[in-house]
Protein backbone atom coordinates (compact mmCIF):
# COMPACT_ATOMS: atom_id res chain seq x y z
CA UNK A 1 0.00 0.00 0.00
CA UNK A 2 3.07 2.43 1.17
CA UNK A 3 4.63 1.76 -2.37
CA UNK A 4 1.01 2.49 -3.93
CA UNK A 5 0.83 5.53 -2.21
CA UNK A 6 4.48 6.88 -3.24
CA UNK A 7 3.71 6.09 -7.02
CA UNK A 8 0.54 8.01 -7.13
CA UNK A 9 2.25 10.54 -5.50
CA UNK A 10 5.08 11.04 -7.86
CA UNK A 11 2.84 10.65 -10.97
CA UNK A 12 0.77 13.90 -9.18
CA UNK A 13 4.11 15.62 -9.04
CA UNK A 14 5.32 14.70 -13.15
CA UNK A 15 2.22 16.04 -13.73
CA UNK A 16 2.21 19.20 -12.02
CA UNK A 17 6.08 19.88 -13.58
CA UNK A 18 4.59 18.94 -16.86
CA UNK A 19 1.81 21.53 -16.68
CA UNK A 20 4.71 24.03 -15.03
CA UNK A 21 7.05 22.96 -18.09
CA UNK A 22 4.16 23.87 -20.46
CA UNK A 23 3.13 27.35 -18.98
CA UNK A 24 6.79 28.52 -18.93
CA UNK A 25 6.92 28.23 -22.64
CA UNK A 26 4.21 29.54 -23.21
CA UNK A 27 4.91 32.88 -21.23
CA UNK A 28 8.30 32.84 -23.00
CA UNK A 29 6.96 32.37 -26.42
CA UNK A 30 7.58 36.16 -28.38
CA UNK A 31 4.17 37.86 -29.05
CA UNK A 32 3.09 37.40 -32.77
CA UNK A 33 4.29 40.11 -34.80
CA UNK A 34 1.76 42.37 -37.05
CA UNK A 35 0.78 41.45 -40.39
CA UNK A 36 2.23 43.84 -43.00
CA UNK A 37 -0.37 44.82 -45.32
CA UNK A 38 0.21 43.67 -48.72
CA UNK A 39 0.68 47.05 -50.37
CA UNK A 40 3.49 47.68 -47.81
CA UNK A 41 4.73 44.47 -48.86
CA UNK A 42 6.10 45.85 -52.75
CA UNK A 43 8.71 47.83 -53.91
CA UNK A 44 9.58 49.36 -57.24
CA UNK A 45 13.02 49.90 -58.71
CA UNK A 46 14.88 49.40 -62.14
CA UNK A 47 17.30 51.06 -63.90
CA UNK A 48 17.95 53.44 -67.34
CA UNK A 49 21.11 53.12 -69.28
CA UNK A 50 21.78 56.10 -71.75
CA UNK A 51 24.74 56.63 -74.09
CA UNK A 52 24.87 58.92 -77.14
CA UNK A 53 27.50 59.32 -79.46
CA UNK A 54 29.29 57.79 -82.29
CA UNK A 55 27.66 54.32 -79.76
CA UNK A 56 24.05 54.76 -78.93
CA UNK A 57 22.92 52.13 -76.37
CA UNK A 58 19.78 53.06 -74.56
CA UNK A 59 18.46 50.27 -71.56
CA UNK A 60 15.52 50.32 -69.73
CA UNK A 61 15.10 47.47 -66.90
CA UNK A 62 11.93 48.12 -64.57
CA UNK A 63 10.96 46.21 -61.64
CA UNK A 64 9.08 45.05 -58.99
CA UNK A 65 9.87 43.57 -55.73
CA UNK A 66 8.09 42.05 -53.02
CA UNK A 67 9.01 41.25 -49.27
CA UNK A 68 8.84 37.79 -48.53
CA UNK A 69 9.41 38.71 -44.58
CA UNK A 70 8.31 40.51 -41.44
CA UNK A 71 12.00 42.26 -41.17
CA UNK A 72 12.17 43.52 -45.09
CA UNK A 73 15.38 41.28 -45.64
CA UNK A 74 14.42 38.41 -48.16
CA UNK A 75 12.68 39.82 -51.28
CA UNK A 76 11.94 38.23 -54.64
CA UNK A 77 10.29 40.05 -57.83
CA UNK A 78 10.18 40.61 -61.54
CA UNK A 79 11.63 42.66 -64.40
CA UNK A 80 11.32 43.84 -67.75
CA UNK A 81 14.26 44.78 -69.94
CA UNK A 82 14.87 46.66 -73.24
CA UNK A 83 18.22 46.88 -74.88
CA UNK A 84 18.82 49.03 -77.82
CA UNK A 85 22.36 49.42 -79.45
CA UNK A 86 23.99 50.98 -82.10
CA UNK A 87 27.37 51.50 -83.31
CA UNK A 88 28.25 54.02 -86.27
CA UNK A 89 32.08 53.00 -86.17
CA UNK A 90 31.37 50.37 -89.00
CA UNK A 91 29.70 51.01 -92.51
CA UNK A 92 27.39 49.98 -92.49
CA UNK A 93 26.43 50.35 -88.48
CA UNK A 94 26.16 47.69 -86.41
CA UNK A 95 22.61 47.88 -84.62
CA UNK A 96 20.60 45.87 -82.53
CA UNK A 97 18.05 45.50 -79.69
CA UNK A 98 17.19 43.14 -76.81
CA UNK A 99 14.08 42.31 -74.57
CA UNK A 100 13.22 39.91 -72.05
CA UNK A 101 12.46 39.28 -68.48
CA UNK A 102 14.15 38.89 -65.16
CA UNK A 103 13.36 36.89 -61.67
CA UNK A 104 15.70 38.34 -59.06
CA UNK A 105 16.18 37.20 -55.17
CA UNK A 106 17.68 39.88 -52.91
CA UNK A 107 18.84 39.12 -49.33
CA UNK A 108 19.95 42.31 -47.25
CA UNK A 109 23.02 41.52 -45.31
CA UNK A 110 22.89 44.28 -43.32
CA UNK A 111 20.16 47.17 -43.78
CA UNK A 112 22.27 49.20 -46.67
CA UNK A 113 24.17 45.51 -48.12
CA UNK A 114 22.27 43.19 -50.14
CA UNK A 115 23.31 39.67 -51.92
CA UNK A 116 21.34 39.54 -55.30
CA UNK A 117 20.91 35.87 -57.71
CA UNK A 118 18.93 36.75 -60.73
CA UNK A 119 18.18 34.79 -64.30
CA UNK A 120 17.58 37.13 -66.91
CA UNK A 121 16.44 35.55 -69.86
CA UNK A 122 16.90 38.13 -73.38
CA UNK A 123 15.55 37.92 -76.62
CA UNK A 124 18.74 38.96 -78.59
CA UNK A 125 19.75 39.26 -82.45
CA UNK A 126 22.45 36.76 -82.97
CA UNK A 127 24.81 36.41 -86.21
CA UNK A 128 25.00 32.99 -87.11
CA UNK A 129 27.85 32.31 -89.74
CA UNK A 130 27.06 28.92 -90.80
CA UNK A 131 23.78 30.64 -92.27
CA UNK A 132 25.09 33.99 -92.99
CA UNK A 133 21.79 35.01 -91.33
CA UNK A 134 21.28 37.04 -87.99
CA UNK A 135 18.50 35.51 -85.97
CA UNK A 136 16.72 36.17 -82.95
CA UNK A 137 17.04 33.75 -80.20
CA UNK A 138 16.33 33.19 -76.14
CA UNK A 139 19.74 33.59 -74.36
CA UNK A 140 19.66 32.98 -70.84
CA UNK A 141 22.19 34.54 -68.10
CA UNK A 142 22.32 33.88 -64.37
CA UNK A 143 23.80 36.90 -62.47
CA UNK A 144 25.22 36.58 -58.88
CA UNK A 145 26.61 39.65 -57.06
CA UNK A 146 26.06 42.29 -54.09
CA UNK A 147 24.89 45.78 -53.81
CA UNK A 148 24.47 49.09 -51.73
CA UNK A 149 21.73 51.16 -50.88
CA UNK A 150 21.25 54.36 -49.67
CA UNK A 151 17.75 55.24 -48.30
CA UNK A 152 17.19 59.12 -49.41
CA UNK A 153 13.72 59.37 -47.75
CA UNK A 154 10.08 59.23 -48.34
CA UNK A 155 10.83 55.47 -49.61
CA UNK A 156 13.34 55.88 -52.26
CA UNK A 157 16.96 55.17 -52.36
CA UNK A 158 19.85 55.02 -54.48
CA UNK A 159 21.72 51.54 -55.35
CA UNK A 160 25.41 50.47 -56.30
CA UNK A 161 25.35 46.68 -57.15
CA UNK A 162 28.41 44.54 -59.13
CA UNK A 163 26.86 41.23 -60.28
CA UNK A 164 28.62 38.43 -62.52
CA UNK A 165 27.36 36.56 -64.96
CA UNK A 166 27.97 32.81 -64.24
CA UNK A 167 26.09 30.44 -67.07
CA UNK A 168 28.45 32.69 -69.93
CA UNK A 169 25.99 31.12 -72.35
CA UNK A 170 28.32 31.39 -76.41
CA UNK A 171 25.39 34.30 -77.06
CA UNK A 172 25.30 35.91 -73.67
CA UNK A 173 25.85 39.79 -74.21
CA UNK A 174 28.12 39.69 -71.23
CA UNK A 175 30.19 37.12 -72.63
CA UNK A 176 33.66 36.91 -71.28
CA UNK A 177 32.96 40.13 -69.53
CA UNK A 178 34.32 40.99 -65.95
CA UNK A 179 31.64 42.39 -63.68
CA UNK A 180 29.03 43.79 -64.88
CA UNK A 181 28.44 47.49 -62.70
CA UNK A 182 25.22 49.12 -62.47
CA UNK A 183 23.77 51.96 -60.75
CA UNK A 184 20.23 53.10 -60.26
CA UNK A 185 16.91 54.42 -58.33
CA UNK A 186 14.43 52.40 -56.26
CA UNK A 187 10.86 53.61 -54.81
CA UNK A 188 10.31 51.51 -51.90
CA UNK A 189 13.33 49.72 -51.51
Amino acid sequence: MRHLLALLLLSAMATGLHAQDTTDYVAKQAPPKERIPFKDRIWFGGGIGLNFGSVTAIQLDPLVGYYLDHDRKLSTGLGLSYWYYRDNRFSPPIEQNAYGYRVFTRYRVIEQAYLHAEFLHLNAERFFTRENAIERIWVPHLLLGAGYVQPLGSGSSIYFQILFEVLQDPNSVYLNQGPIISAGVGIGF
